[in-house]
């Protein structure tokens, strides 16, 4: 159960809140939709996973600039996106009116969603709830907005591929949250069958890479310490001699996955695509 339920959770909810507090803030600096943008596919696939339908209701929770948001919307469906970063919600908002999207928008927290029981036909998250301190809460608000019988598609990141390896260098210089389960946790099947049992829903699973391209291992670094806010947060928390360390962890990642050779880079990176559907 949520350890915000539990007797002794006041000192928990006070440590959750600050984690969140932070977490925002990560996620406010920089400028997420530089690279959120380049995860398109995920969105697409996801959708096309969920066989989502014409004027079906769509809640895309935790949805950055919009990936999930857009693909749902290019299906016809009746789509509500948030973010508890209104920012981001703009970037989404600019895409769709670019393409004539009818989408509304809403600021709105993963772990409180603002959205009565039963609401919508689907509900989607691509490397977006994954996110939340408080796992449980989460995704007991993603099964509560869903109808029965409706589905929650989410794309999360696996602990052992680029992307969880990644948050474990970065964990090397920037100590995690005590008490937190880790992000990439959403991308085991264990983790997702505590957070949706039997008893509500049914998952189904299917091993995805992502391929990130880039010139170099240099301009990734340069691309994510400067706009992705996690590491862009962790390269400004850091004297000088420890950021060069971390660059240089970075390239050595980066350059153990890149199967493009020198004259570019492209490093594959695991995630897991679920669909759950709600009993």
């Amino acid at each position: 159960m949520s350890p915000l339920s539990s007797p002794t959770s006041a000192s928990t909810t006070a440590d959750l809140a600050a984690v969140k507090g932070r977490q925002q803030a990560a996620w406010s600096s920089g400028d997420y939709a530089i690279v959120g943008t380049t995860l398109q596919l995920v969105g697409e696939l996801l959708a096309e996973s969920c066989d989502l339908r014409t004027d079906e209701k769509v809640l895309d929770v935790a949805a950055g600039n919009g990936n999930a948001t857009l693909a749902a919307a290019r299906r016809g469906c009746k789509v509500t996106s948030t973010d508890y970063v209104s920012a981001l919600l703009d970037r989404g908002a600019e895409r769709a009116q670019a393409e004539r999207l009818e989408v509304s928008f809403q600021t709105a927290d993963a772990e409180a969603l603002p959205f009565a029981a039963n609401a919508f036909d689907a509900v989607l998250s691509t490397f977006g709830v994954m996110f939340t301190p408080d796992q449980d809460k989460a995704a007991a608000e993603l099964l509560r907005v869903c109808r029965p019988g409706g589905r929650i598609g989410l794309a999360n990141w696996t602990p052992d591929g680029f992307i969880g390896q990644l948050f474990k260098t970065l964990g090397r210089y920037v100590a995690p949250p005590a008490g937190v389960k880790p992000p990439s946790a959403w991308g085991t099947e264990a983790r997702l069958i505590e957070l949706f049992p039997p008893a509500q829903a049914t998952i189904s699973t299917t091993p995805r890479l992502f391929n990130f391209r880039y010139r170099s291992a240099a301009h990734f670094v340069e691309v994510f310490r400067t706009w992705y806010g996690p590491t862009h947060k962790a390269f400004t928390a850091l004297p000088t001699d420890k950021a060069a360390a971390l660059e240089s962890d970075m390239i050595e990642l980066l350059t153990k996955g890149n199967r493009a050779g020198s004259a570019s880079l492209v490093v594959p990176s695991a995630y897991l695509e679920a669909v759950v559907t709600r009993r």
